[in-house]
């Protein structure tokens, strides 16, 4: 999962640098389009992380609900 995160945009964006550097009008736009790739690319990966650990602050939520309806109290209350 680190390759995706990490080395893929990584790879794209250096890519890009690249082209910038070494290549004519042409490969130099194709240059900046890969560096925005792997923007892209790092954004969508922060936006799946936030989604999954949403998920499990819900399941966890619903989790100390249904211990609060079976024992009447929150389940880190220490007063009872």
């Amino acid at each position: 999962m680190i390759f995706v995160r990490v080395w893929l945009p990584l790879a794209i964006a250096v890519a890009g640098v690249v082209l910038i550097l070494t290549g004519d009008d042409a490969a130099a736009g194709a240059g900046i389009v890969l560096i925005g790739i792997s923007v892209l690319v790092v954004a969508a990966n922060l936006m799946l992380r936030l989604s999954l650990s949403s998920e499990r602050d819900r399941e966890r939520e619903e989790a100390n609900r249904d211990f609060f309806s079976r024992t009447g109290r929150w389940p880190d209350d220490r007063s009872g």
